[in-house]
């Protein structure tokens, strides 16, 4: 139930995420989910892809720096109080996160969260004792 995500190191200079989603786009790799995080010097994009292993490779030939990590992929009611409940069964066992990101499955009036605690494992395990939907790579790169 871990999900491979791309972490792509940018310097923090105009066009720098636009040549990096212009190298993806020449690849024809489909973006399914993407979040930015930055500070002064560096930001880091973060993307979800059908190919993580092929997606790394097409980005360090063109100069970028890469490297994949996991996260969790778990499906939500898309309403006010969603991602709390989901926050809570981590709460409740005491385990931390680093970051998440999430989008809206409109056709299904659902959100996918992804998260990314200090102990993937742990959290698979806490997620799905707490009932959550905790989701397959396979779903979530839309094979």
């Amino acid at each position: 139930m871990k999900i491979k995500q791309l972490s792509i190191f940018l310097e923090n200079r105009k066009g720098r995420m636009k040549n990096a989603l212009d190298v993806l786009e020449k690849g024809g790799v489909n973006i399914r989910a993407l979040s930015i995080a930055d500070t002064s010097d560096f930001g880091i994009l973060r993307l979800i892809v059908p190919d993580p292993e092929e997606t790394k490779k097409l980005l360090e030939d063109n100069n970028f720096i890469v490297k994949i990590g996991e996260v969790i992929a778990v499906r939500m009611a898309d309403h006010p109080g969603g991602l709390g409940v989901i926050l809570g069964i981590l709460d409740d066992n005491n385990i931390n996160l680093e970051y998440l990101y999430a989008f809206v499955e409109e056709k299904e009036e659902m959100a996918i969260v992804l998260l990314h605690p200090e102990n993937i494992d742990a959290g698979i395990k806490a997620l799905q004792n707490g009932g959550a939907k905790v989701i397959s790579a396979k779903e979530i790169y839309g094979l």
